[in-house]
């Protein structure tokens, strides 16, 4: 038992949970309760250190759930894309936690409650948090949803592959906080049974893996993955790639086979995440990474075999989802984000384009020829989303349709209203949307500079036209609809019938409309990826 710190303060919300009773905060309209920090499993620290998340420990009295908890070890995304690891690691290892915004209190032990939606952020699998500004759950709470955003282990701590302790560390965190939902999630008013777990980016790369382990059977009823990621990791990828970010710091490690956890926990977390962001920024360098090299991130879910079987595509094209409604979904031009991020608008060569059509194209020639009219820079943005984001998404739509899955489909080709020509319907812009604007006052204390709210601001600028607000309003009724029955309010993707919600103004329900580069990757299996040569 450990005491809690908390001084008594008269009218706040407090709620019992198994681990102790945790007072919140009133949000400054519309009555929405918050808790944030909330422990859902142990600090992942000392003896515990790259090993399955543990039980939180009970405490005594009442913890003051009025801040957010610490971030999870990772470098400070601006500062990193300019080549500057600084690293943010908080002293106490309390990364995991979760926070709470429930709007119907009275609920809870009502035996009704509201629907569920828990948040798994992105971030490249090395970025990010629960706790980010541009996720305050205050305007999705108000349309009758309990909402729910979580840390996870983030980069070496969460996903590097360490011999003598469990892969795939960061799913095993959001399993936790799945199952913290399921003990305790009615004690604020929300409905254990219908619980929607979303996210996006690396999050949606999550969401998918959790559709295929085994062991999170139960913990939620539906699920929403937007631009689902379609990097998977084989083990000895994996493993590679925890051998070069050992020796960037400094750890002897051997030649074959992963690093031990007892070598690594002899290292400071700051120590790795400088580490993983000197390989990061040489991805290059280990071509036989194959065309992992050419991203972003050296980190990915494992197929271990244990507690990720199998690849996501194939595991629900077996089945293994049926049970479980999915909306999933991808944005028009995703890789512009990261071209005009990475500073190489107007300068993509021929060279480039031809390099990513050898990497990751079925067919380079007849991605040539199917768009002929692309310019170096054009070809290089759609080879790179459809292999990154789009077709991973529509492969995952087809396999749980496939298999007999409620299965519902997307695409954002609303342009980002500060720079449409620039930025068009590209990576990250669906959260705007989805999480509303930022109320002062509403999402309690913060994260300064917090990456995803920067990104957001640069696409959306500080005034978003009508439009783009009453479309964000739009797909948050429709995801509330999805999460309180299963149906968005349009018709379900079928192998026969592709039938597709375009997000746009004015919206509409179209046959997929990417059918070239649906044909081009028709035949391809996407899976885990194993070192090159």
């Amino acid at each position: 038992m450990v005491a809690a710190q908390s001084p008594v303060s008269l009218g706040e919300p407090e709620i019992r949970t198994a681990s102790g009773r945790v007072r919140g905060r009133w949000g400054e309209r519309g009555g929405v309760a918050v808790f944030r920090g909330v422990p859902f499993a142990s600090p992942p620290v000392g003896p515990l250190r790259f090993l399955a998340p543990q039980p939180p420990q009970a405490w005594t009295g009442v913890l003051d759930a009025g801040g957010f908890g610490p971030v999870a070890p990772q470098a400070a995304r601006l500062s990193a894309a300019a080549g500057v690891p600084s690293s943010e690691v908080p002293d106490d290892g309390n990364w995991l936690t979760l926070n709470i915004w429930s709007p119907d209190l009275a609920a809870a032990g009502s035996g009704g409650g509201l629907p569920v939606l828990v948040w798994i952020h992105g971030g490249a699998y090395m970025f990010g948090s629960g706790s980010d500004p541009g996720y305050d759950g205050s305007t999705l709470a108000r349309l009758g949803a309990v909402v729910v955003t979580c840390n996870y282990r983030l980069g070496v701590e969460g996903f590097a592959q360490v011999e003598g302790a469990p892969a795939n560390r960061g799913l095993l965190d959001a399993m936790a906080a799945l199952s913290w939902v399921a003990a305790n999630i009615a004690r604020f008013g929300g409905d254990p049974s219908s619980v929607t777990v979303f996210g996006e980016s690396a999050g949606a790369g999550i969401v998918a893996a959790l559709l295929a382990m085994p062991t999170a059977r139960g913990l939620f009823r539906r699920a929403i993955t937007q631009s689902l990621p379609g990097t998977f990791f084989a083990p000895d990828l994996a493993s590679d790639v925890t051998r070069a970010i050992a020796a960037e710091a400094g750890i002897p490690a051997p030649a074959a086979g992963p690093v031990s956890r007892e070598t690594l926990a002899e290292v400071a977390p700051a120590r790795l995440v400088q580490a993983q962001m000197a390989v990061m920024t040489g991805l290059r360098g280990h071509r036989h990474w194959g065309p992992v090299a050419l991203t972003v991130t050296p980190f990915s879910p494992v197929v271990d075999g244990e507690i990720l079987p199998r690849a996501p595509w194939r595991a629900l094209l077996s089945g293994a989802a049926r049970d479980l409604d999915l909306l999933v979904g991808h944005n028009r031009d995703e890789y512009k984000l990261f071209i005009q991020m990475g500073g190489e608008a107007g300068r993509i060569s021929s060279e480039q384009a031809d390099e990513v059509l050898a990497a990751f194209a079925p067919d380079p020639d007849a991605y040539r020829k199917a768009y002929p009219s692309f310019e170096p820079e054009r070809l290089y943005e759609r080879v790179f989303s459809d292999w990154l984001f789009r077709m991973p998404s529509l492969h995952l739509a087809q396999a749980h349709a496939a298999a007999g899955g409620r299965t519902y489909l997307y695409e954002l080709t609303y342009r980002a209203p500060a720079s449409p020509a620039a930025f068009g319907a590209c990576h990250g812009l669906d959260l705007a949307l989805i999480w509303g604007g930022r109320e002062e006052g509403d999402e309690g204390p913060a994260r300064a500079g917090a990456p995803n709210a920067e990104v957001l601001g640069l696409l959306t600028g500080t005034a978003p036209p009508r439009e783009f607000t009453d479309l964000g309003a739009l797909m948050r009724t429709e995801w509330l609809a999805f999460a309180r029955s299963g149906n968005p309010g349009w018709p379900v993707y079928g192998t026969e019938r592709r039938l597709a919600r375009i997000y746009d103004r004015p919206a509409a329900v179209d046959p997929y409309p990417e059918e070239a580069s649906m044909r081009l990757w028709d035949r391809h299996q996407f899976d885990a990826l194993s070192l090159a040569g």
